[in-house]
């Protein structure tokens, strides 16, 4: 018998309409602000010094959180402004073909970011175990039982929607207890360092192993790791007076990043060699307390993760909706949490990811400087995207190992961005490019 059943609709590759769009300024700003928030970066923190000393560690943190945030804000626009999907901004800047390449990469990391963010959340509550309650969860029975609390949590969530988890929980909820947290603990550990010598903590050295631009690398890394994510939440957003995608993105992520990124630097500053940030914050006073809602905050990356990646991967195959693949990609993470070194994986993640700064600067180049990079015909291959793109992936890694003193995220992003406006299509002109134009 043949099939009459039309083609599922491919949501992610279709512009949301106007009537679907409901977050608003504060939703955005609740969305980042939580997502900003995570033990991962506030151990990223801690690995500034002493590489770094803490006045070239403040600045860093500083410039690099709200550069990084402004790429997200920028990214938060366009998907705005289009209603399309990450995995629709490539489709639209790389020609549907060769997207997929992109949108595959895409996956893979996220499927290794919730990976690695069930092993924090699991190794976090084996210390509060520990620590508390003098429980040992560390052999095979107390890793399988605590992946598979947070992991059936997961699953719990994936079975709602996305946009009520934001409005309904993480808006009036989490939000409120994180700062919360967050305010407890850098009470603690300015209280310690202020004990100890503001002066000695101000003015503490580096050790010279890093520049100020490879701080700004790191600090960098954190907020581009979401770009391939960002559009997924912000297409969401309603568009005129009141939407404030790119304003509530910006400044909530920007002040999670510094937040974090910070006090990361101020508890290793005053903790005791060789504690480990997990134990350093649950020896402070309510420690436990705070690092538990952190924990529980840190639902929301793996949650924003899978969501993602479900979108993506429905992209590629629509006849799977994105709930259903969300369990899919969920039920692998918690797999792969069980059976792989994460921490000897995490420089391959931070290594995969580097591909998403040139990426987006080709976006930005060609999607973020007006309206006409979203209009027109689609491609199956853009051969100038694809090209500036590898060119940038090389630009990236020849900078780290040819001119680490300038850091690789910057260099590279500005040479994309470049390139990819100076190439940009205009149907206006005909199809020629900016460069053309501007050669007359």
């Amino acid at each position: 018998m043949a099939l009459t059943n039309p083609s599922p609709a491919n949501e992610a590759l279709t512009p949301l309409a106007d009537d679907a769009r409901v977050f608003r300024w504060n939703d955005h700003l609740s969305l980042w602000f939580s997502l900003g928030v995570g033990l991962l970066v506030m151990q990223i923190g801690a690995y500034l010094v002493p590489a770094v000393g803490t006045r070239d560690a403040a600045i860093a943190i500083v410039l690099g959180s709200c550069v990084g945030a402004g790429l997200l804000a920028w990214t938060a626009h366009i998907g705005c402004r289009s209603g399309l999907s990450s995995a629709g901004l490539m489709h639209r800047t790389y020609g549907s073909a060769f997207a997929r390449l992109p949108v595959i990469l895409n996956i893979v990391q996220l499927v290794g970011w919730t990976t690695f963010e069930l092993v924090v959340m699991r190794e976090g509550t084996q210390a509060i175990g520990q620590q508390a309650f003098g429980i040992a969860a560390d052999g095979p029975l107390g890793l399988l039982l605590t992946t598979a609390i947070w992991g059936a949590v997961l699953l719990a969530l994936l079975s709602g929607t996305m946009v009520g988890l934001v409005r309904r929980f993480v808006s009036r909820f989490g939000l409120p207890l994180v700062v919360v947290s967050l305010l407890w603990l850098t009470w603690q550990f300015a209280a310690q360092a202020h004990a100890k010598g503001l002066d000695a903590f101000w003015s503490r050295p580096g050790d010279g192993s890093m520049g100020l631009f490879g701080a700004l690398d790191l600090v960098i890394a954190m907020p581009v790791s979401w770009l391939p994510l960002v559009a997924d939440y912000a297409r969401h957003g309603k568009r005129g007076p009141g939407g404030g995608a790119f304003g509530g993105t910006w400044l909530g992520y920007a002040i999670a990043n510094i937040w974090c990124y910070g006090l990361g630097v101020l508890v290793v500053s005053v903790a005791e060699p060789g504690t480990s940030l997990v134990t350093a914050l649950l020896l402070a006073q309510g420690g436990l307390v705070a690092l538990g809602l952190i924990l529980i905050d840190e639902l929301d990356n793996a949650y924003g993760d899978v969501y993602s990646g479900s979108v993506s991967a429905h992209s590629l195959r629509p006849r799977w909706s994105v709930r259903r693949w969300g369990f899919v990609i969920a039920a692998i993470c918690i797999a792969l949490a069980l059976v792989l070194p994460m921490h000897s994986l995490e420089p391959f993640l931070l290594m995969l990811s580097s591909v998403f700064v040139p990426l987006y600067g080709v976006i930005l180049g060609r999607l973020g400087t007006g309206p006409d990079g979203l209009r027109g015909a689609q491609r199956r291959v853009d051969w100038s995207a694809a090209l500036i793109w590898i060119a940038g992936i090389a630009a990236y890694h020849a900078c780290g190992a040819w001119a680490p003193q300038w850091g690789s995220a910057l260099p590279a992003l500005a040479l994309t961005f470049v390139l990819a406006w100076l190439s940009r299509r205009s149907p206006a002109q005909g199809g020629a490019s900016a460069l053309a134009q501007t050669r007359g």
